[in-house]
């Protein structure tokens, strides 16, 4: 009789957003094209930076980051989400839920250290504008990069290891529309304070780190700009940072908001409305708020629509 309880899963039950079968075509629709618009955006920002000459800066460069750490996200989840729509059997193998977990972790943790890279480069750009290019040389740059994606793998390869080795048996329908971990250890047959714990640390860690980055550098960018006697020199300052600003606040705060619920009002329904949000929605919106607030962006983007063979030249 033990053994018969313990007979193992071998797939997963997505449910997705929503149950409601009235709803599926309408949401594969509206997920569509937020996925279309986030593979054009980010693929624009990618195309952007690395063929403008001038767009060779650190900023474009972690900018460029982003947007492949963004259209990876939603890659990871969307095609995935989309299919579910249109079948009645939302089903994900084992090994398939493993691997789209390690996926999102890896882009959700990179995503958390560029933006503090970002927020870091802009507060060497107007706190220390003469040694700018000492301080954040392409050797620091691609060193920082690096770094983040190593420690992203390192991470994602832990936290993923950790949530697949307790043991999954006859439950086998998550409550999300991806493989994310606490709707899985809801799931498991075994102890699972370990993973837990694991979780945890290491996500308190990671956004404790990564917003005392951001909050420190932005905290010495306010008190640069206001020491700035000039109201057009304030103005090209806070306009240097305003999109990375609005990015941050938008990422953070919805992360914060999902993690800082009371435990009597946290449900799995409300982490899958904010999960929508930040796997899906902020990286279709981060190349609007960096190409709508950025000259430099929109002048080369019409350079690129102008003489798109002459951008393909200067690569």
């Amino acid at each position: 009789m033990a053994l018969e309880n313990l007979t193992l899963v071998t797939e997963f039950i997505l449910m997705g957003v929503s149950d409601r079968p009235d709803l599926q075509i309408p949401l594969f629709f509206v997920f569509l094209l937020i996925y279309g618009l986030t593979m054009a955006g980010n693929l624009s920002i990618i195309t952007l930076t690395s063929v403008d000459s001038q767009l060779q800066t650190p900023m474009y460069f972690f900018l460029r980051h982003l947007a492949i750490i963004n259209l990876g996200d939603s890659t990871v989840i969307a095609p995935k989400m989309l299919v579910n729509f249109l079948v009645t059997k939302k089903t994900i193998s084992y090994y398939g839920c493993a691997a789209q977990l390690g996926g999102f972790l890896v882009f959700i943790v990179g995503e958390i250290f560029m933006l503090a890279a970002m927020a870091y480069d802009r507060y060497v750009a107007i706190c220390n504008p003469l040694l700018y290019m000492v301080v954040v040389s392409p050797q620091i740059c691609i060193l920082l990069v690096s770094l983040t994606y190593l420690y992203s793998l390192t991470t994602a390869l832990t936290v993923s290891s950790c949530v697949f080795s307790v043991s999954y048996c006859s439950s086998n329908v998550i409550n999300h529309f991806y493989c994310d971990t606490v709707p899985l250890l809801v799931l498991s047959c075994s102890d699972t304070y370990l993973p837990e714990t694991a979780i945890f640390i290491s996500a308190g860690t990671n956004l404790i780190f990564s917003m005392i980055i951001v909050l420190t550098s932005y905290f010495n960018i306010v008190l640069a700009i206001l020491r700035i006697r000039s109201s057009e020199g304030r103005r090209k300052a806070f306009s240097t940072c305003a999109s990375h600003m609005m990015a941050v606040t938008v990422f953070y705060g919805t992360i914060l908001f999902m993690y800082l619920q009371p435990r009597t009002n946290h449900s799995l329904d409300t982490d899958k409305m904010a999960s929508v949000f930040y796997t899906l929605v902020i990286p279709m919106l981060n190349p609007l708020i960096y190409s709508l607030r950025n000259k430099d962006v929109k002048d080369a983007f019409k350079r690129f629509l102008n003489n798109p063979c002459q951008s393909f030249r200067l690569m």
